[in-house]
């Protein structure tokens, strides 16, 4: 059986409205996939639900496509954050898909004491999360937010969102217990590669808002932690 490609599309989504493709995109449906006019492609933009449409206007110079119907409405996920330090290259790249995967609303990157990522490539970042989206059948596209400073993050928290913290200190503690009341909204934070600095610890445990948790007795690497931490807060705030 023939799957219908999913594209995102940045421009807005309605019925009668004929849209034209960015360059890549109109390469990738003709070009590798070899579509033609009036095959259909399914399209989101991560406001306007999911459509189905079809291709229109197939030339060298120009592709389009028409809009036909709604088949899914855009809906957001659980209001959970994903606060990381960020990693290097495809490591980085695994983690945003996943972070995506797995219903993240945000994903807001912070440099820490230890970060080593020398430079930080949203835009990277931003298509690696609709990639995930399309090949996922997502429709919502969580937001890529800039880099911050995480002192300066802890500072000016968002009243009302709880903060999980994976804190390798803590042992083989069972996290369930420490999350069997949390509720959205919420957030989960996951240092870099070699940890927080003590004095980074002291200013997590410190906030009211902040719950330490455990993942288990053996040290996991960041992009490990980021699917262990969101799978366990998925299931107890989230839509699990």
């Amino acid at each position: 059986m023939k799957t219908t490609p999913r594209v995102h599309i940045a421009e807005n989504l309605s019925g009668a409205t004929e849209i034209t493709l960015a360059r890549e995109q109109a390469h990738y449906l003709t070009g590798v996939l070899r579509l033609s006019a009036g095959d259909a492609v399914r399209v989101f933009n991560g406001r306007d639900g999911e459509w189905l449409a079809y291709l229109a206007t197939v030339t060298k110079k120009s592709v389009s496509f028409r809009c036909e119907r709604l088949v899914a409405d855009a809906k957001l996920p659980p209001d959970i954050d994903y606060v990381f330090a960020p990693l290097k290259h495809a490591r980085l790249d695994y983690m945003v898909q996943k972070a995506t995967e797995l219903g993240a609303r945000r994903l807001r990157p912070v440099i820490t004491n230890r970060t080593v990522a020398e430079r930080i490539n949203l835009e990277r970042m931003r298509a690696n999360v609709v990639e995930a989206a399309e090949q996922c059948n997502l429709v919502h596209v969580p937001e890529v937010m800039e880099p911050e400073k995480l002192g300066y993050t802890i500072a000016n928290w968002q009243p009302g969102r709880s903060l999980v913290y994976c804190d390798e200190t803590l042992g083989a503690v069972n996290p369930a217990h420490d999350l069997k009341s949390l509720k959205t909204p919420t957030a989960v934070l996951v240092g870099p590669e070699g940890g927080f600095t003590d004095e980074e610890k002291q200013m997590l445990k410190s906030q009211d808002f902040v719950i330490p948790i455990s993942l288990g007795p053996r040290i996991m690497r960041a992009d490990t932690a980021a699917i262990a931490a969101l799978t366990l807060v998925q299931a107890a705030a989230g839509d699990w």
